[in-house]
């Protein structure tokens, strides 16, 4: 929200500074040209289930989500204590009533006897296919920054070519070369300021969410192969960042 907020005063603080008005900054036609013209393209690109994973995810541009890995530490060393002291059927009530899908999958596998090669080559290939589908939806802003500086300058163009259908009128050309160019600055500080920025955050997210999986699923296989507690803890501390 800071980030936003700095970028509006930095564009809407310079305008004024240089002179211009706030309201020479809107023009609901360039506006549809840009942001309907996105839209569309992206649209065009991206399959129907990826667009709405994309407004899915938005909100972790705000409040991502909450990966403890010290909370999720102990909470292994715990289950592997327990499995050591009653087995790995010990877990069935805590595979019951984990909230986290892939760590409930895991812990039922782990429930149901599988072997710790086969357990990796589960966990390994959801833990694959949910970061390629992450990434497609961050990659949906990354497109809209792409296409809305070029929906901007179609639109900054067709804005020209109305203003030479008024050569005649030197009273108009001013104002509507002004207005044309609203077009360019739409496409462009959409793109730099919002899409962009949105696109690179969520991928920092999807790879810290990745690296958090990872830690969970090391930490599953080591409770498959009987690893003292101790160690578990050592190894997993490992993935704790900052």
């Amino acid at each position: 929200m800071v980030g936003i907020l700095l970028g509006l005063v930095a564009i809407l603080g310079g305008a004024v500074a240089k002179g211009s008005s706030l309201g020479a900054l809107w023009n609901l036609a360039a506006f549809l040209i840009v942001v309907i013209g996105t839209l569309g393209a992206t649209l065009i690109q991206a399959r129907v289930p990826v667009f709405i994973h994309a407004l899915r995810i938005f909100p972790w541009v705000f409040v991502p989500p909450n990966l403890d890995a010290k909370d999720m530490i102990d909470k292994i060393v715990g289950w592997s204590a327990l499995s050591r002291k009653e087995g790995l059927l010990g877990l069935e009530n805590a595979s019951e009533v984990e909230p986290d899908p892939f760590l409930r999958k895991g812990l039922q596998l782990l429930v149901d006897g599988v072997e710790p090669q086969a357990l990796r080559q589960i966990l390994e290939s959801d833990l694959d296919n949910r970061e390629s589908f992450d990434l497609q939806g961050a990659k949906v802003y990354e497109s809209m920054g792409i296409y809305s500086p070029t929906l901007g300058i179609i639109g900054a163009v067709m804005g020209l070519m109305a203003v030479m259908q008024n050569l005649a009128d030197p009273s108009k050309l001013g104002h509507g070369i002004a207005a044309a160019f609203v077009a360019t600055i739409y496409g462009v500080g959409m793109a730099n300021l919002f899409f962009l920025p949105v696109s690179n955050k969520l991928k920092g997210i999807v790879q810290a969410r990745v690296n958090y999986q990872v830690m969970l699923l090391e930490g599953l296989i080591s409770i498959a192969e009987g690893e003292n507690p101790r160690n578990i803890e050592n190894k997993l501390s490992g993935f704790i960042q900052g």
